[in-house]
Formats: C-alpha cells, sequence, structure tokens
C-alpha cells in the first residue's frame, strides 16, 4: 500500500465517521397530518424540541394515503436518516416489510411492536390515563351521561374509551356511556366535521362531558362541546388552549417525549419494547391557566388518589387491548 492509497484510506475512514455522526434523524409522520393538534403533532413537538436544543436538523414526511407507507419510510431510509421515528399502528406490516432491508438503520415504531432487531416499540398506557379524564368527566357532569368520540374503531382507540368508561364508572356507578366512532378507515382521523355531527348527537342525548380520541376529527368534537355549551375532553396534546372554559381536561400521551428520547440517543438508540404508562410519565392529564378553573380541589385529590393507586399496583386498569373486552361498557 503507497503512502497516498494509506492517506486517502484514512480520509475516507474520517469522512464515513462525520457521515454517521452527522447523520439526520427523521419522522414519518401518520394519516391526520402534521398539524392535526394532537398525535402527529405531539411527535412534531417532540423533534422540534431536540432540534431546538441541539441546533441539530431532521427530516419529515407526511403520509396522505395508504400507498405510501411503505414506499415514505425506504426513501426516509435512503435519504440517510438515523433514527426514524414512524407515527403509527398501521405502520407496523410496514416495518415489518422494511427493516429488514436496512439492518444498519434504527426504526422507532409508536403505538405498536415489531420484533425485530433494529426496531424500538413504543406503546402507552392510553387506559391509565382514559381513566384519569373519566374519573373528572364524571365528577363534572351534571347530568350523569357522557360521552366518547373515537376515531378509527380499532382496538386501541376502543382501550381508551375503556378506560375511560371504568374511570366515570368508579366515579358515578349510574353514569350513562354513549359512544361512538368515526369510521373503520384512516380517514376516520381526518373528519373533524363528522367528529362534530356525532358529539353533537351526543350532546343531544344528554351528554355534558364528550372525550374526544380522534386524531384532527377530534377537532370538531371539541368545536361542538364549545357551541353547545358544555365540556370536552381532549387526546395526545394538551388541547386545553383551544376552547379555554369549555376543555374539561386533555389526556396527555408523550408521544413528544418518545420522539424526543429517540432523536436525543441517535443511530444508538435502544431496541425492543417499551412501556410509557402512568408510573413511566408516559401518560397523564392536563391542568393549565386554561382550565384550572374548571378543576374543584375534590377534583384533584379524588385523581391523585387514583394515580397512586395505578401507580402502586393496587388499582388495576382494564386494557382492553389484553382481552379484546370491556367490563364497563358496550362498543
Amino acid at each position: 500500500m503507497t503512502l497516498m492509497q494509506s492517506l486517502l484510506g484514512a480520509a475516507a475512514t474520517v469522512a464515513l465517521t462525520a457521515g454517521a455522526a452527522l447523520a439526520e434523524p427523521g419522522l414519518v409522520i401518520d394519516m391526520g397530518g402534521k398539524f392535526d393538534k394532537s398525535f402527529n403533532e405531539a411527535a412534531w413537538r417532540g423533534a422540534e424540541r431536540w432540534k431546538a436544543e441541539t441546533g441539530g436538523s431532521y427530516r419529515d414526511i407526511e403520509m396522505q394515503q395508504e400507498a405510501q407507507r411503505e414506499q415514505f419510510v425506504r426513501r426516509m431510509v435512503d435519504a440517510g436518516s438515523n433514527p426514524i421515528v414512524v407515527l403509527g399502528f398501521q405502520n407496523m406490516a410496514t416495518l415489518e416489510k422494511v427493516a429488514p432491508d436496512y439492518p444498519d438503520t434504527r426504526f422507532a415504531l409508536i403505538d405498536g411492536v415489531v420484533d425485530l432487531p433494529n426496531v424500538r416499540s413504543i406503546i402507552f398506557a392510553e387506559h391509565e390515563g382514559s381513566y384519569l379524564v373519566g374519573l373528572l368527566a364524571a365528577m363534572a357532569s351534571k347530568s350523569g351521561t357522557v360521552g366518547f368520540v373515537g376515531g378509527m374503531d380499532v382496538p386501541l382507540i376502543r382501550k381508551f374509551g375503556c378506560g375511560y368508561a371504568q374511570g366515570v364508572l368508579a366515579a358515578n356507578p349510574n353514569a350513562k356511556i354513549i359512544a361512538n366512532f368515526t369510521g373503520t378507515t384512516p380517514a376516520a382521523w381526518a373528519d373533524p366535521v363528522k367528529g362534530g355531527e356525532i358529539a353533537r348527537s351526543q350532546i343531544d342525548q344528554g351528554a355534558d362531558v364528550v372525550y374526544a380520541a380522534a386524531g384532527a376529527t377530534g377537532i370538531g368534537v371539541l368545536q361542538a362541546a364549545a357551541d353547545a355549551g358544555v365540556y370536552s375532553i381532549g387526546v395526545d396534546s394538551n388541547q386545553n388552549h383551544l376552547h379555554p372554559g369549555s376543555v374539561l381536561t386533555s389526556m396527555l400521551k408523550r408521544v413528544d417525549n418518545a420522539t424526543y428520547e429517540v432523536f436525543k440517543a441517535g443511530p444508538a438508540v435502544e431496541t425492543g419494547i417499551v412501556v410509557m404508562d402512568l408510573a413511566a410519565g408516559g401518560v397523564g392529564w392536563a391542568l393549565d391557566e386554561n382550565n384550572a378553573a374548571l378543576i374543584t380541589d375534590a377534583m384533584k385529590a379524588k385523581v391523585a388518589e387514583a394515580e397512586a393507586a395505578i401507580i402502586a399496583g393496587t388499582l388495576k386498569v382494564h386494557d382492553y387491548m389484553s382481552d379484546d373486552s370491556c367490563p364497563a361498557i358496550t362498543f
């Protein structure tokens, strides 16, 4: 080997090392859009927090239709992103197909489990957070009737509704719970008009608190509740500010933290299953200046008691996805 070959080899090693160090993380945003004010936007905020703190840059891409799932993830890999956060349980099949083709790329799937060596599967205890807002809904309700508007009718969203119903009945065993979904396809996440229509129907049936777990569709639910002078409950992101004094609270699902931690870890992010439950700060409820006047000391105490019991393991909130049933409600 000549001196020139040695120098060129060393230079190539340095370039590759620098390239790896500068690899941009990627974010593949699911149906409903980056600014759905809910699930997707929470992930985007986590990415933006990482960007602000580090001065780094990242790539993002928004899926508009089902056919783009595999194509968009491959495009992100081919652009050099590593790690890549992929949003939505519907991308389990996507990563099962794509991840094996790129063993040197780390993926993080939010809301699903893919058992592959280069995939970090992040799941949340949505039933626990929903139980807490169910307690608040029952305590705030004057009619004794509350509503639940889910997006796509899938086990994950039934998990929200089941946890919510358990919390409602824990605070008021005689409460009536009306539950509806906005559809059976991914379009159910992005139809605020239909969300509003369903919410108004539930309000006409006596519901004076309506919990929306429907992505961008939930914006219509919150608007309908505000127009009718009743309470709504937001989801995933803190949506209290959208209708101050009308949004009772929001069930927080810390997708922002999950995304931020993956970006922060970089290409060396640990893989395997990560459970973000109440004890881990993965779920919770929002209290701020927009809803402080709506939450009494008694309500705070009730929720604090439940939080402590859930974390201690003395209160078990039934997980719909564990056996596809819910003792508190019929869907």
